[in-house]
This record gives structure tokens, C-alpha cells and sequence, in this order.
């Protein structure tokens, strides 16, 4: 029987029920708890989250969980854990820490009777001198001890570089939106890839760019690679294979409507590179718009916008006329949905309207809400003609 690890992916705060749906979406069971998603599986279920999660940061291993109260209780108990099943003799492996409501309160107390714990471990399994340091030369194991109201858990990144780093953004604008987060406001959308797309303020594009991933069920860690792919004990042919099984799975045949302006002209060329990069120039359309000179003749669309907040001094007046102007055109459009993003709670005195609904969320340290205006819903088919 094949290996099996505890597993969590984790989450900004207000996003884990989105991992938790996309996780049992790839069929894995999982349990939603603050900022992360718990589930178990192989080597290959490692694989496949890593290439898949649209909107989470990490997928961990859990090496070991338990409670401490004292530094002498924290390090019998992480010395207690195998750590030669996972980390080789010259592992490199740094421990970050967390430490919440705990009475081991001093972080870089904990980290560093973990390390000097899992130093102890290795030198006994592997039969080395306690006087000599381990070498620290070879593969990367980023661990952490996070403990939450005495409640210790031991993980290991399998990840590397966080997984909003799809490896598409060539250049960015000055307020950029994580990739995974703009996923997350497209899957609380009720988008879907048969209906236009827009956003009237798009930056570098990254709204759209994830929307085009998601219309073609491409895996958003296709273009990448993953810190678990370099571990000895980590067979090359399982990522080849859930690549070639993503690269199946693919759609790039279907035509979608997505489209994205901003006033700057130099943030429209940003946004075509980053498009480009991950070989979806044809599928966006982008252009050189302002907000009040949209026009359409489509229906039962959907917009998305995350413009700019207004947090800087001097920018409140010409944001919130910017809001202004937002509701005077998206208004008319009845049978479009709309979906704004911003960290002024007063936004919708400006957009003229009330929301059919709030969601606070959190971009990056950042509180806001996703103000959402919903659209008429298309006739069934078949009463149309009626």
C-alpha cells in the first residue's frame, strides 16, 4: 500500500470554504477549519493539489501534532517524530514558527528547541558525532512549528514559492492582486465560462488571465515547479503523470468572451505580456479604456473589478468619482452581475445602488469587501420563444 500523509492546504482568512469545495471538486475529502483545508492521500495527492489548488497558498505535510506546555514537553515530542522518514542525513531545513494564545509564547525559543530536537534525531538515526554540526548542503525542507493554544503542529512545504506564483507575471502594477485571491473572487462569482467577462480596471490582467485558466480547465501550476520535486524520496513520474493527465483534462478549443480595459495604455501592454507568457493572448481581449466609455450590447455577463482603494493620501476624491462612475454605467446593465472589491465601505453610497450582498475578505493584510450586485437570469432554454 502506497504511503499516506496527513495534508493541509492553507488560505487566507475568508477563502478556506473555496479550498475546501475545490479540494472535494478533484475528489478528496476534507475538513475546513480558520485559514486552511485538512485531507490525506499519497505522493500523487501531493501532486495533484500542488498543480491544481486555484486558491490556496501552500499544501503541507504534517509530520507530527500534540500538545506542550513545557520547552522539556516540546522537544521530547518532536524528537519523538520519524523525522528520517522524511528528511535525509545532509537535509537543509529551517523551521519558521507561529506561536497563538500559548503559554510557550517566545517564538524563536520554540523554533529553536525544534531544530536543536530534530538535529538530536538525525545524528542518533544516521549514527553521527554529537559534537559535529550536520552538513545542511543538500535538499530544502522548509518546516514550522505552529502552535495554537498549546496545540502544537509540525509541517513540512511541499510547495516552495507560494502557489499564487503561477509563473505567468512578467511585470506587475502598483497594487497588484494575488493570482489565488483573483481566482477566489471569480469562484465566488456566479461566472460561467458560456457568459462575457469584463474588467474595467485590469491592470496587469490577472482577473482575466484566471478567468481564462478556469474557462479552460487549465491546472493553474501547470507552468511551474514544486520544492517536493527535488526530495530524494519523491518519484519524478508521479508529477510527469498528473501533468500529462492536467494537459488532458485541458480544454483549449473553446472560444471565451473575456475582456479587460484600463485606462493606462502601459498597463494594457503588462497585461498582453502576462497573457502571452502562459499562451492565452487569444483568448482575452484587452484595450485602453476609461470606465465611463464602456458599452455593450451583451447580456447576462459578469464584471470584476478590484479597483484602486483609496488608502493612499491625496487619492480618496478621485477613487470615489471613479465609484461614481462605475454605477452610472454598470447600473442600466440589468442582466449583468457585478462583483467590486475595495476597502471603502462606503463604496456603495458612491456606486449609487445597494448590494444583493456583502463578503468580507482579506487582501493580503488589507480588510475589504466583495460588493455584489446581481444580475437577472437568463430565460431557461426554451422559454425564451414562449
Amino acid at each position: 500500500m502506497t504511503k499516506q500523509y496527513n495534508l493541509i492546504a492553507t488560505a487566507a482568512a475568508g477563502i478556506e470554504a473555496l479550498v475546501g469545495k475545490e479540494l472535494r471538486n478533484l475528489g478528496i475529502d476534507c475538513e475546513v477549519e480558520n485559514g486552511r483545508a485538512r485531507f490525506s492521500g499519497d505522493l500523487e495527492t501531493i501532486a495533484t493539489t500542488n498543480l491544481w489548488l486555484r486558491t490556496a497558498d501552500r499544501v503541507k505535510i504534517i509530520a507530527g501534532e500534540f500538545d506542550a506546555f513545557t520547552f522539556d514537553e516540546l522537544f521530547e515530542q518532536v524528537k519523538a517524530i520519524p523525522w528520517e522518514d522524511y528528511l535525509p542525513y545532509d537535509a537543509e531545513f529551517p523551521v519558521a514558527g507561529r506561536s497563538i494564545k500559548s503559554k510557550l509564547y517566545s517564538v524563536p525559543d520554540c523554533q529553536a528547541i525544534t531544530k536543536k530536537a530534530i538535529v538530536e534525531r538525525l545524528k542518533e538515526v544516521y549514527h553521527r558525532p554529537a559534537r559535529v554540526p550536520l552538513p545542511e548542503t543538500g535538499a530544502f525542507f522548509q518546516l514550522e512549528v505552529a502552535l495554537l493554544k498549546d496545540h502544537v503542529v509540525l509541517t513540512i512545504d511541499t510547495t516552495g514559492p507560494s502557489l499564487f506564483k503561477r509563473g505567468y507575471r512578467l511585470e506587475k502594477g502598483g497594487a497588484p492582486l494575488k493570482e489565488n485571491m483573483a481566482a477566489a473572487l471569480i469562484e465566488l462569482t456566479n461566472w460561467r465560462k458560456d457568459r462575457p467577462f469584463y474588467d474595467p480596471v485590469c491592470g496587469s490582467g490577472t482577473l482575466c488571465i484566471e478567468a481564462a485558466l478556469i474557462g479552460h480547465n487549465i491546472a493553474p501550476g501547470f507552468n511551474r515547479s514544486f520544492a517536493c520535486e527535488k526530495w530524494d524520496w519523491v518519484d519524478s513520474d508521479i508529477f510527469e503523470k498528473v501533468r500529462a493527465k492536467a494537459d488532458e483534462q485541458a480544454d483549449y478549443e473553446i472560444e471565451l468572451d473575456i475582456t479587460g480595459s484600463d485606462i493606462n495604455g502601459r498597463m494594457i501592454e503588462i497585461a498582453k505580456a502576462n497573457a502571452e507568457e502562459i499562451g492565452l493572448g487569444d483568448s482575452i481581449t484587452f484595450k485602453q479604456q476609461a470606465v465611463k466609455d464602456f458599452k455593450t450590447d451583451k447580456e447576462y455577463g459578469v464584471i470584476v473589478a478590484n479597483p484602486p482603494y483609496g488608502e493612499r493620501l491625496g487619492e480618496e476624491a478621485s477613487v470615489r468619482q471613479l465609484y461614481k462612475e462605475m454605477g452610472e454605467v454598470f447600473r442600466p446593465l440589468e442582466t449583468w452581475s457585478k462583483y467590486i472589491l475595495t476597502s471603502d465601505l462606503t463604496f456603495e453610497e458612491f456606486y449609487g445602488a445597494k448590494t444583493t450582498k456583502k463578503r468580507k475578505l482579506y487582501n493580503g493584510a488589507i480588510r475589504t469587501d466583495l460588493f455584489q450586485y446581481w444580475g437577472k437570469r437568463p430565460p431557461r432554454k426554451g422559454k425564451k420563444d414562449e
